[in-house]
């Protein structure tokens, strides 16, 4: 049986993920791989409800973390981890590497605390692929702001997102094999290429 693919999507809000993100579903589809397309927080009814309350509802940052790992608990349990094991590609938006940007960087939570999560909550697992797109905040915050009512976290400070934008930047740093940053102020189509040629080497490696 093929084997299933975990690729995730990761950046500061307005980065361009969502764009890209059904680019690289339409692809995986067109080559007969069944394609399970999820998001964090989300993908399931329990983690879906979890969501709303982390985007809406006024917390502290350790509340919002300990939602987070809750949320992606019950996503794995329920979705990722069955499509996984019956062989399909799992594309999702945003993983536990945005939980390390956003409430480790952006709340100033810290790596190491995160990092305890994480391995409590999925012990030696993670993506195949990341694709970490990557946008200066004052060029992200100009597109999501033509979106209209913005929860929570997209209409923190500037300084947070900067913050943000850092910490997965000292993700990808550390782990350059998985996580390919890819600048999203070149033009779409030059980032789509660049999209489909780190799946293509990924799923070259296994089919």
């Amino acid at each position: 049986m093929t084997p299933g693919r975990f690729i995730t999507l990761e950046g500061i809000d307005g980065a361009g993920k969502s764009t890209h993100l059904a680019a690289l579903h339409d692809w995986l589809c067109a080559r007969g791989r069944e394609v399970v397309l999820t998001r964090e927080p989300g993908g399931s009814p329990l983690a879906e409800h979890l969501r709303e309350l982390v985007l809406h509802q006024s917390m502290d940052a350790l509340s919002e973390t300990l939602l987070i790992f809750a949320a992606r608990r019950d996503h794995l349990r329920t979705c990722i981890e069955p499509a996984l094991a019956r062989g399909a590609v799992v594309l999702c938006d945003r993983f536990t590497d945005a939980t390390f940007a956003y409430q480790g960087g952006g709340r100033e939570m810290g790596f190491d605390r995160i990092q305890v999560l994480a391995d409590w909550v999925h012990p030696a697992f993670a993506p195949d692929l990341t694709l970490l797109f990557d946008l200066p905040p004052d060029a992200a915050h100009d597109r999501v702001a033509h979106r209209g009512e913005l929860d929570r976290i997209e209409s923190e400070v500037s300084d947070f997102h900067v913050r943000v934008r850092d910490a997965y930047l000292r993700r990808a740093a550390a782990e350059p094999d998985r996580i390919k940053v890819l600048s999203s102020d070149q033009s779409k189509e030059t980032v789509r290429s660049r999209v489909l040629a780190c799946a293509m080497q990924l799923l070259g490696s296994a089919e």
